[in-house]
């Protein structure tokens, strides 16, 4: 299947030269295989005549509407069948045998750990995959086993990352998840963590098992409720202390969503805290991407937060990012973290910091009963090292946000000139240079007919002269004039002096 390079910021456009049997073919195993029970667009059949002109032009057009429908939902344009559907090409690795490799050769050397079941497409990301495992000499306790490829934004050296991984299984905090065991090569990570059976914090909002599918569980949910304000409040603050205490550490996040934050009893937990160094896109990262002023994983996990938000008041995420109005909430202190978060101002002029979320009246009087004190030891080297990997990321991203920024304007002047009001505009605005030019040739003609006319007329040419030098006088209307005056002087002595000499004569 080969299609249209996707834009920035823009739709997949099909491909006129791919065959329409190809194109539909692949539409529908697409999705026939898609467990997401969403009711999609899909074109109807047609058993005769399905190689008429007008028929194709319509299915193309249907199967357009169809993939406009998948890559602007979210959670759909992230799936693995949507992106081999989209760019087979660049998706054509098997990541579950790969997964599979690297875990057999972890335990050849990790012998006391044993897989129980592999837990099937339970995440969202492509190269990601997870396992239920158990050590053998504890087989009642379930732990689970994430492997994951390397990313696009890894830029810390091997040694640096394989050391900031191990580093991470001796973090104690209240409201970071545990990490049992963590280790990382030249081209991927291995963690384990204990397995909870309530799952996460959006199976909670979703009222979904943990196993089950990602697509499943929350594509299209059969219940959308919200969060009772209690937990909302709970829950954000003690987020937020987290991601404060990252923030002063010095640590990267920016992978905050309802999907890492764990639950264990009225306490959440932040997960996957080895996804930025491992270099792995954000699940909001196409959100963000369109906002320059969101450029710092600061802001970043200020943004993921109000996502996070709008989903435990609500039950389900927002519609489109900026959010213009929202829906009654269970209280307005909620929508006034969420306006200074997502709303189109909140956009132009920046995030808030963590500190001044906490300081808002949503979370300032929320009481942390939890007594454990928070312990994460990172050395000044590694400190050094997470810094210009930070830097590099933000840098990545600030200028994928200026070529998405290029595309839009180019985009805005494409479809500005292209509108019938503009072509109309052209076509009066030609008319009238039409007229014009036609107007002033013919006034030249007419002005050159005339000249010409003049110096027929006349018998005599003028001299030619330089345009910027002045005419010379004409010096044979000089000559007429001497002449005339000596005539005149002539005739005038002639016939006064006549008498005088008729006289003499006389005499």
């Amino acid at each position: 299947m080969a299609f249209m390079e996707k834009p920035p910021a823009g739709k997949v456009l099909l491909d006129d030269t791919v065959p329409l049997t190809a194109q539909i073919e692949a539409s529908q195993s697409l999705h026939s295989h898609t467990i997401s029970t969403l009711s999609l667009p899909l074109p109807p059949k047609k058993l005769i005549g399905n190689m008429e002109r007008e028929f194709i032009a319509e299915r193309q057009k249907g199967l357009q509407a169809y993939l406009d429908v998948i890559t602007s939902h979210h959670i759909l344009s992230n799936c693995e069948l949507v992106k081999k559907f989209l760019d087979p090409n660049s998706y054509s690795v098997n990541y579950t045998e790969i997964a599979l490799q690297h875990v057999s050769m972890f335990f050849r050397s990790e012998p006391k750990w044993e897989v129980v079941e592999p837990l099937k497409d339970i995440g969202w990301r492509i190269r990601k995959k997870y396992f239920l495992m158990k050590i053998k000499n504890q087989p009642k306790e379930r732990l689970m086993l994430s492997w994951a490829d390397l990313g696009p934004d890894k830029y810390l050296s091997d040694k640096d990352l394989q050391y900031a991984v191990k580093l991470l299984s001796s973090c104690s905090h209240p409201y970071i998840y545990k990490i049992t065991f963590a280790t990382a090569n030249e081209s991927s990570a291995l963690v384990i963590r204990p397995f909870s059976e309530k799952g996460t914090l959006k199976d909670l909002i979703y009222k979904a098992k943990p196993k089950d599918p990602f697509l499943k569980k929350y594509c299209n949910p059969k219940k959308i409720q919200g969060l009772e304000l209690q937990q909302i409040k709970t829950y954000g603050r003690q987020i937020l202390e987290v991601l404060k205490f990252l923030h002063e550490k010095g640590f990267p996040y920016g992978h905050l969503h309802a999907a890492n934050v764990m639950l264990d009893g009225d306490t959440c937990k932040l997960l996957d805290l080895e996804n930025s160094l491992l270099g792995l896109p954000s699940f909001y990262r196409s959100y963000f991407s369109q906002f320059r002023k969101i450029n710092t994983l600061e802001s970043i996990d200020v943004h993921c937060f109000g996502h996070l938000l709008y989903e435990m008041t609500y039950g389900r995420p927002p519609d489109t990012i900026p959010v213009d109005s929202f829906p009654p909430a269970p209280s307005v202190f909620v929508v006034s973290v969420l306006e200074s978060i997502l709303t189109c101002e909140a956009m132009k002029n920046g995030m808030p910091t963590v500190s001044r979320l906490l300081q808002m009246p949503l979370f300032s009087d929320v009481l942390l009963t939890n007594s454990e004190k928070p312990q994460f030891k990172v050395p000044t080297k590694l400190k050094e090292a997470l810094k210009m990997s930070k830097e590099c990321i933000e840098k990545r991203l600030t200028e994928e946000q200026k070529l998405i920024h290029q595309h839009r304007r180019l985009t805005r002047a494409q479809s500005h000139h292209g509108s019938e009001e503009e072509k109309k505009k052209r076509k009066i605005l030609a008319r009238k240079k039409s007229k014009r030019s036609a107007y002033e040739s013919g006034e030249e003609h007419s002005a050159k007919y005339s000249n010409s006319n003049n110096s027929a007329g006349s018998g005599a040419s003028s001299p030619l002269t330089s345009p910027s030098s002045p005419t010379p006088p004409s010096t044979a209307g000089k000559l007429k004039s001497h002449y005339s005056v000596c005539l005149f002087l002539c005739v005038f002595f002639f016939f006064f002096n006549l008498p005088n000499c008729i006289i003499s004569k006389d005499d």
